[in-house]
């Protein structure tokens, strides 16, 4: 076979890989990502919890990265310690090399059962959780065809010269194969795909392991670097979590090297096939890595803290997101479409404004800072600005010809905004005052009453986000997701309010003092979350899928 031929092959192999690992990763964000975000959120009890479970949500994703990026959002919102955080990263590391074990295994068995169950889940079901399970069951079944593929394509270059040659040259001079393992990684951006590829190639001769090896703790740090690139845009607060891991991955796969290159050391009892034993030393390495790294993270994080220390708190006039940049274009006012588009950028800006108000309100539950919580209210008042600009606004547009479309826009648009306006006085009104009598009589939640509120705020926040992303896009699919998000977050809190009963019953003191305030605080939550709710149902009334009463039988009279 023709050289070139050869390569189109393994390209195709390769790239129907990475393709297969984002379809499983985002198959598992988009069918299970509520409970992954609250595994998250409960991993910041300690170091040990918090890696176990970074590993887990890895295992999941089968990407450390996603993982990683979920972290430093958390750590932006201040709800991740910093030393947690990192304990997060490395566990995950360790999660995204026993993906790397399991996939290596002969699993050809299960590549047509993974497409006819992935198939029948996708093609088959409209609830939207099944079809991204189905998904993700495809996502295996192309992971695992991609390896065989790129055994197959592989195979001819064993009798050639050409990667010989390179191998033999990459076995000689570790510090290059080291540099192009991270490299390669890096560019292609999954770690499980680098390491399974080169223990494809270990496995058909075509790499031998003093080869083989410095590319694969090359691909250690290749990882690393992935997350430190992603996130090299965000606040210094979740930038340090990808820092501190890359600087520990770094160290580590050195280190490693350096001990590869000096000492002998006995491969062979990895495992018989070279394959088998470059994945069983990843695996070995990140599990080394966690154990030797997680007495550290305390000092890393002191060490981050003073290279990347936390910028200055800007005034609230300062404040790039309260600062009066509006987006309600006065010049477009006679071109309904163009103003109806103003004032839905507008809106959006009003809905980060009330995001900015939800989400510390745990923390004040938890610390009740004064000064954070006048803030916070001061941001109501722009909150309210913004809901009498756009009503104004709206209402002067309506004053032009319009279409009947226009005319249901503007109307669905004042609407939303006139809910945007009640979720912040909630928080302003409801909540925060709560906060305060909190402190100031010295009350505390039980602990299955504080998890219980802290659940509920992270599945609100998660429903936040998919509500302004359903106002922009106009997307059914993504309705329809937000009004089962919003049925769960029914459930959540009728759940809460039957174990609140019940541990009052059973005279828990912690409860029964602060039972009137849990009640207020998870019925607090759930209203705004049903106000956000509201942007779905003018899409799902114009498909169908709205029902006109949820009474079983509606009564006729």
């Amino acid at each position: 076979m023709h050289i070139s031929l050869i390569l189109l092959h393994l390209a195709g192999a390769v790239m129907l890989l990475l393709v297969a690992v984002h379809m499983v990763r985002t198959g598992m964000e988009r069918a299970h990502g509520a409970p992954l975000r609250r595994l998250l959120g409960r991993a910041r009890r300690g170091r040990l919890p918090a890696a176990a479970g970074g590993t887990v949500m890895a295992v999941l994703l089968q990407s450390s990265t996603a993982v990683a990026i979920l972290a430093c959002g958390f750590a932006e919102s201040g709800a991740l310690p910093v030393s947690t955080g990192i304990a997060l990263l490395l566990g995950a590391d360790l999660g995204s090399a026993i993906v790397v074990r399991v996939l290596s295994f002969d699993l050809g068995w299960l590549i047509p059962v993974c497409f006819f169950a992935g198939g029948v889940l996708f093609l088959k079901t409209r609830a939207q959780m099944t079809r991204e399970t189905g998904r993700m069951v495809l996502g295996i079944g192309f992971v695992l065809m991609s390896l065989q593929l790129i055994a197959t394509a592989t195979g001819p270059l064993r009798d050639g010269g050409m990667l010989p040659t390179i191998a033999r040259y990459l076995a000689e001079d570790y510090l290059t194969a080291f540099l192009l393992g991270a490299v390669f990684t890096w560019l292609i951006h999954s770690s499980v795909a680098s390491v399974l590829m080169l223990a494809t190639f270990a496995s058909q001769g075509l790499m031998p392991l003093e080869a083989a090896v410095p590319m694969v703790l090359g691909a250690n740090l290749g990882g690393g670097l992935i997350a430190y690139w992603l996130s090299r845009g965000m606040p210094v607060e979740a930038s340090r979590l990808p820092v501190a891991n890359l600087l520990f991955r770094a160290v580590g796969s050195v280190l490693a090297l350096a001990l590869f290159e000096t000492a002998t050391l006995p491969l062979e009892w990895l495992g018989t096939d070279a394959g088998a034993g470059l994945v069983n030393l990843h695996l070995l390495f990140n599990a080394a890595l966690v154990a030797l790294s997680l007495p550290f993270v305390g000092l890393m994080e002191r060490l981050l803290t003073q290279l990347m220390p936390t910028a200055t708190t800007k005034p609230a006039d300062e404040d790039p997101l309260r600062r009066r940049i509006s987006a309600l274009d006065r010049a477009v006012i006679g071109t309904p479409r163009l103003a109806l588009a103003s004032a839905t950028r507008e809106l959006l800006r009003m809905g980060e404004l009330v995001e900015v108000m939800v989400r510390p309100v745990m923390d004040l539950f938890n610390g009740s800072d004064r000064v954070e919580i006048v803030r916070v209210q001061g941001v109501d008042e722009d909150v309210n600005q913004a809901h009498s600009d756009i009503k104004l606004y709206l209402a002067e547009v309506n004053r032009g010809e319009m279409t009947s479309e226009e005319a249901r826009r503007s109307i669905e648009l004042t609407d939303f905004a006139i809910n945007l306006e009640h979720a912040g006085d909630i928080v302003a009104k409801n909540l925060l005052p709560l906060a305060e009598e909190r402190a100031q009589k010295r009350w505390r939640f039980s602990d299955e009453g504080w998890t219980e509120l802290q659940d509920l705020h992270q599945q609100l926040l998660e429903n936040m986000h998919l509500a302004l992303n359903v106002l922009v896009s106009q997307d059914l699919p993504s309705a329809r997701q937000l009004v089962v998000e919003k049925e769960r977050m029914r459930e959540l809190a009728r759940a809460s309010h039957d174990r609140h009963l019940k541990r009052l019953q059973t005279g828990t003191p912690e409860s029964i003092e602060t039972s009137g305030m849990h009640l207020e605080v998870a019925r607090g939550l759930k209203e705004i979350n049903s106000l956000l709710a509201t942007v779905a149902y003018p899409i799902l009334k114009r498909s169908g899928d709205l029902l006109e009463s949820r009474l079983a039988q509606p009564s006729h009279s």
